[in-house]
């Protein structure tokens, strides 16, 4: 039974890193989606996110099963218990990736007027961070984990300037205060996919070096 276990983890990362995908292509839909007002590719999201949700359950079974019947130590022990935590933050990204769908949907039927703000940058860096947290699983690289803890800040900063535009957008067009709120959420939403990408880069340090690193702030010794 003990020779079967290196097949069991792979297969199990090859699982994770397909629900990795499909969250990526969530959140990439769900941007572009926003920046052309589009509906109908925003409804592919929300439906898609049933998918997201069957697979978390999919691999959470997984991990269940390898610990039950290989039960297995040190760093084979470290993955399973990571994944176990990645996939429910993988899961959590496509919530909020589903989420600024639903703000698509609602945008799309308003008065139609030019985006007071543009998320590109900013989407592109949390989108950048999932990849990035991602690969760092996949090849054990606690280095490019630790790029992305030290990005999540520059991406908290770029949230605060979205916000700040949206409540000078409110001040100017009061009309228009129930879309622009919205539009503030999606920048919570995408905060939040970079901090759920932080997340997964420090399981991975666990995963590789067995320190936990969730309460070291960047810079620190570990």
């Amino acid at each position: 039974m003990a020779k079967q276990l290196p097949r069991q983890i792979d297969a199990l990362k090859q699982k994770i890193l397909f629900v990795g995908t499909l969250v990526e292509e969530a959140i990439a839909k769900a941007i572009l989606a926003l920046n052309s007002r589009d509906a109908q590719m925003a409804n592919t999201v929300i439906e898609a996110d049933a998918e997201i949700d069957r697979m978390e359950v999919d691999v959470e079974e997984e991990c269940l099963k390898i610990l039950a019947l290989y039960q297995p130590v040190a760093a084979d022990l470290r993955f399973v218990v990571a994944v176990l935590k990645i996939n429910n933050d993988l899961e959590r990204m496509g919530d909020l990736a589903k989420n600024i769908a639903k703000r698509v949907v609602y945008l799309a039927e308003c008065e139609m007027y030019e985006l007071p703000v543009d998320y590109r940058d900013m989407a592109a860096r949390a989108k950048g961070m999932v990849k990035d947290s991602l690969d760092a699983l996949v090849n054990s690289d606690t280095a490019l984990a630790q790029n992305v803890r030290e990005s999540d800040d520059a991406v908290d900063v770029q949230r605060r300037t979205i916000e700040k535009q949206i409540e000078e957008q409110i001040a100017l067009h009061p009309q228009r205060t129930k879309g622009l709120l919205r539009l503030s959420s999606v920048a919570r939403h995408l905060e939040r996919i970079a901090d759920m990408a932080t997340n997964i880069a420090e399981d991975v340090i666990y995963m590789v070096e067995g320190e936990i690193v969730r309460h070291i702030h960047v810079g620190e010794p570990y």
